[in-house]
């Protein structure tokens, strides 16, 4: 039996109303309330608000910065780095990103953890790379054609992986333990070797050889010359043999807790890192390692190398083994000489140093590979040890923020968007600095120091409080920005409150400080602040800030003229206000800029901009405490009050309330809509233990219920309108409490990453090694000349088969004489045969002999010339003395004509330049000497044969 349908609202106002008629008395009354509308209305809206529906949004950055060494391939034109669930391929000329691998979803495993931790590339195959992850899989690559070839489900969580050729098929693994209960990793974990046989993309269970148990690994490498396996865990090396790995692990005790681990390239040594800055190296590889004593900690003959006040976070021997580099906290990469122990810096690199790798570039020289904590790279030289290029796109790093930010400003930051350039305005890596990221490019274009700070590690244990950059806003022309940045005050100096106006230089496409104010509202914070909306080029534009102070402070610029070219506008006050005793928090400008309301306690003030007089004054029961308002709407008729509890709709024209709502969720901040009547109200985030999710609603100005309510998956730090283009719907930007930098919204910008999803690379055309000839006399002619690298045409192997030969230094070729055949002969074109021409009456051609008497027979062959008197001059006598090697007397005295007959003759290449007429191929040419006769300049010599020439009868 089919379930009956409840009834719709309109069918029980209906009822209602009839049931309202027919009762009496105070029946009649109490049924003409509209008792029963309220629940189904709330029923609705409860209704509305569980079924979300989630909003489109997109990431412009990584979710953290790789704590995996970058590997690269065996050329070293690309480099492998892991961030999250892909793998992305750099070009180590270019620093872009050319493909990215991304991992499928898990069907078997229990973990949703697709995170990678480790990859390697096969030993038996330089074109195939072999990742781990947390949720136990091997996957093995195929980056050149970007495909999955083979997938091997462990069962438990991998952490590091090695591999080495001489065991061929099998990697070695550090998984860490799953407790039963629940299903969160132990500290403890185990070593495993794993065969990786072809499963046909399926998961079936690998074989599977314990070596050993551990404790939560930190590294895990196998010697150079595959003899031994090495992992570290907290204060303890473990130390086996490949070749008796039966017997288990032996260990070694270190004074610290070990972060890193490193083997010598050619000797039997490794060194490890600890939390104490110190670079240990271990002698302890030999045939006195005790193998089979298990459980029993050893002590062992190491060396010490010590600078990094801090922990150290990566170390790599140098290919020739002769020297070890080591980077932390300072932003230090230091490079010691393990002979003698000396170091060198590389000192002021950006940010903390997260890895390290080495690689030899294509033109043979060795560089450093530093992977910064802000997601950034930066190339060393090992010849010069000075930086020779950097990449990197937004730098945000949260363990940075986190870790030097005082908690009160946990959730400081500020966003901007410069509507000029289409850039955004972000928080960089170090508090005190913004970055301009330009969004239709994908790409950083610069960096700016809003308060210079020395960017020094931490003393001890105690961080260093820099200047923070709280609020940052941009005028509608996008001419002028201003910034608000704080630092704490502590027992040696007073806290500092800075206002920093700058104005955008169109022609230098950067921000130049144009006005400073020290403590705009003296010791107190700067609430909020906004310049006012103005046409774009217009000087007639207003900035107003808050503070805890009490205080509503007008500026604008100053009239000092033009009458000097020297003469610069500055920021000035021009009012300051104060609203009884009460703080103001948040202030908001209407769209012609003549009103702005102020937030004050539980009431909105909203005041006149000409002449700074109180206006009118907004108080609502349900709103006890106003956090921002905002003008809804292009005409400036309707204020809406949001306080966490309830939204309230104000009609400014007549006064009075439109429509007030209590949403179910508390309300975090609200973004109007600046082309519709509508708004976004950001709800307080809901965090579950297997994800976090934020409600976004969007409601109209006629209304209290929502329009539709959206969803996104984080919680945000902050949310601003950044759309560049005037288009339907909402386009949001936003920084999560991830620290990742996010669009949002329905028409949010179309932007395409170079290299964001798979493709071939096996095409891409690395740059060439300038030459030494380059070096001395500059670059050719060509090099100027563009190549068309997106279309490649096969070429014809007749026409570059030499060519070939000359890529090649001239020591490495044979003799030329052996080789002169086989490179003329591509370059000679076979002459195309031609049908002769043949009259009616074969009988009509007759040969005769007839002497010379002086006459020519002209060529019938147009478009031909005869020499000058004198050109071949100098040609005969090279010739003559040259060639003609005849002991026979010198001929008698020839005019020029017939000298030119005897270059003819002589001179193969003007025989094959002048072609034949059908008439002398008809005759053939059966003579070995020549003749010759008189002919006028402006003629032809003929062909001669025997001192006769041949005529048609």
């Amino acid at each position: 039996m089919a379930a009956s349908l409840p009834n719709s609202s309109n069918s029980t106002d209906v009822q209602a109303l009839k049931d309202s008629k027919k009762a009496k008395g105070k029946a009649k009354e109490n049924r003409s309330k509209p008792s029963t509308i309220p629940p189904q209305g709330e029923q609705w809206q409860e209704q509305s608000w569980n079924d979300d529906t989630p909003w489109d949004w997109a990431s412009l950055t990584d979710p953290s910065s790789s704590r995996i060494p970058p590997l690269f391939t065996k050329d070293g034109s690309y480099f492998f780095s892991l961030v999250g669930s892909n793998i992305k391929i750099y070009s180590t000329a270019t620093g872009q990103v050319v493909s990215t691998l991304t991992t499928p979803p898990s069907t078997s495993s229990k973990s949703h953890n697709d995170v990678l931790t480790a990859v390697v590339l096969n030993p038996h195959n330089v074109f195939q790379l072999i990742t781990a992850s947390l949720d136990g899989r091997l996957m093995i690559w195929d980056f050149i054609n970007a495909t999955l070839l083979q997938t091997i489900n462990v069962g438990q969580p991998i952490h590091f992986m090695c591999a080495h050729a001489q065991f061929k098929g099998s990697v070695f693994v550090a998984a860490s333990r799953q407790k039963k209960k629940a299903m969160v990793s132990d500290n403890n974990a185990v070593v495993l070797q794993i065969s990786l046989k072809p499963s046909d993309h399926t998961s079936q269970h690998p074989d599977i050889t314990p070596v050993g148990k551990t404790r939560f690994p930190s590294g895990l490498a196998v010697s150079p010359n595959g003899a031994w396996l090495v992992a570290t865990a907290a204060h303890t090396v473990y130390v086996a043999k490949t070749a008796a790995l039966s017997a288990g692990f032996t260990k070694y005790v270190s004074p610290e807790r070990l972060n890193c681990l490193a083997f010598h390239t050619s000797e039997e040594y490794f060194a490890t890192g600890d939390d104490k800055g110190i670079i240990r190296l271990w002698y302890c590889l030999n045939d006195n390692l005790a193998v089979g004593v298990r459980n029993v900690e050893k002590r062992t003959q190491t060396r010490s190398f010590h600078w990094h006040a801090h922990a150290v976070s990566s170390i790599a021997f140098t290919s020739n083994g002769a020297y070890i580099l080591s980077g932390g906290e300072e932003s230090v990469l230091v490079i010691w000489q393990l002979q003698t122990g000396k170091k060198e810096f590389i000192p002021r690199l950006g940010a903390p140093i997260s890895t390290i790798s080495i690689y030899r570039s294509r033109n043979g020289e060795e560089e450093y590979l530093a992977g910064l904590a802000d997601a950034s790279y930066t190339f060393v030289s090992s010849s010069t040890l000075k930086v020779t290029k950097s990449f990197s796109r937004i730098k945000i790093d949260p363990t940075i923020s986190q870790d030097i930010t005082p908690l009160s400003k946990l959730n400081v930051a500020p966003l901007g968007v410069q509507p000029l350039t289409s850039t955004l305005i972000l928080p960089s890596s170090h508090p005190s600095s913004l970055q301009l990221y330009s969004l239709p490019s994908s790409s950083l274009i610069s960096e700016l120091e809003v308060s210079p700070s020395n960017r020094v590690s931490r003393r001890d244990d105690k961080p260093i409080i820099p200047s923070t950059v709280e609020r940052v806003v941009i005028s509608d022309s996008g001419r002028w920005m201003a910034t608000v940045d704080t630092r704490e005050g502590d027992i040696g100096f007073h806290s500092e409150v800075y206002l920093k106006i700058w104005s955008w230089d169109q022609r230098q496409g950067n921000w130049s400080l144009n006005t400073r104010i020290d403590r705009p509202h003296g010791t107190s914070t700067v609430t909020d602040i906004g310049f006012s909306p103005s046409l774009r080029g217009s000087k007639n534009v207003h900035l107003l800030t808050t503070g805890k102070d009490g205080r509503i402070k007008l500026w604008a610029l100053s009239d000092q003229g033009t009458s000097t070219k020297d003469s610069v506008d500055v920021w000035v006050q021009r009012a300051t206000l104060t609203f009884r005793s009460e703080i103001p928090v948040s202030i908001t400008w209407s769209p012609d800029a003549s009103l702005f309301a102020v937030s004050v306690g539980s009431q909105v003030a909203l005041y006149d901009t000409l002449s700074r007089s109180l206006r009118l004054t907004l108080t609502s029961s349900e709103c006890q405490k106003i956090q921002s308002a905002h003008f809804v709407g292009t005409d400036g008729r309707y204020l809406l009050a949001v306080s966490p509890k309830s939204l309230a709709m104000w009609d400014i024209i007549r006064g009075s309330i439109l429509w007030q709502s209590s949403p179910a969720f508390d309300v975090e901040r609200v973004i109007p809509h600046p082309h519709e009547s509508t708004f976004a109200a950001f709800h307080t985030p809901i965090s579950t233990e297997e994800e976090c999710r934020t409600k976004i609603s969007i409601f109209n100005v006629t209304s209290s219920t929502p329009i539709s309510v959206k969803s996104v998956p984080f919680g945000l730090r902050n949310v601003i309108w950044a759309s560049f283009q005037r288009a339907t719907g909402y386009s949001l930007v936003g920084v999560t409490h991830s620290w990742r930098v996010v669009t949002i919204g329905d028409s949010r910008p179309n932007f395409k990453e170079e290299g964001s999803s798979s493709r071939v690379i096996g095409t891409d055309i690395q740059p060439h090694r300038r030459t030494l000839f380059q070096d001395m006399f500059g670059a050719t002619a060509f090099s100027n000349t563009p190549v068309e690298t997106a279309q490649f045409e096969p070429v014809s192997r007749s026409k570059d088969v030499g060519l070939e030969l000359f890529a090649e230094p001239a020591y490495a070729t044979p003799s030329i004489d052996i080789l002169f055949d086989s490179l003329v002969k591509p370059f000679l074109e076979t002459r195309p045969i031609e049908q002769n021409i043949k009259p009616d009456n074969p009988d009509e051609w007759i040969e005769e002999d007839v002497d010379m008497e002086g006459e020519v027979l002209v060529s019938s062959e147009p478009g031909l010339r005869a020499p000058n008197v004198g050109e071949m001059d100098t040609f005969i006598k090279l010739f003559r003395a040259s060639c003609m090697t005849d002991p026979s007397p010198p001929p008698p005295k020839v005019s020029v004509q017939q000298s030119n007959n005897q270059v003819k003759k002589a001179s193969a290449p003007l025989a094959k330049v002048l072609p034949e007429s059908p008439l002398s191929r008809k005759i053939g040419t059966r003579s070995t000497s020549l003749r010759s006769s008189t002919a006028t300049p402006t003629q032809s010599s003929p062909t001669l044969v025997n001192g006769k020439k041949r005529k048609l009868v």
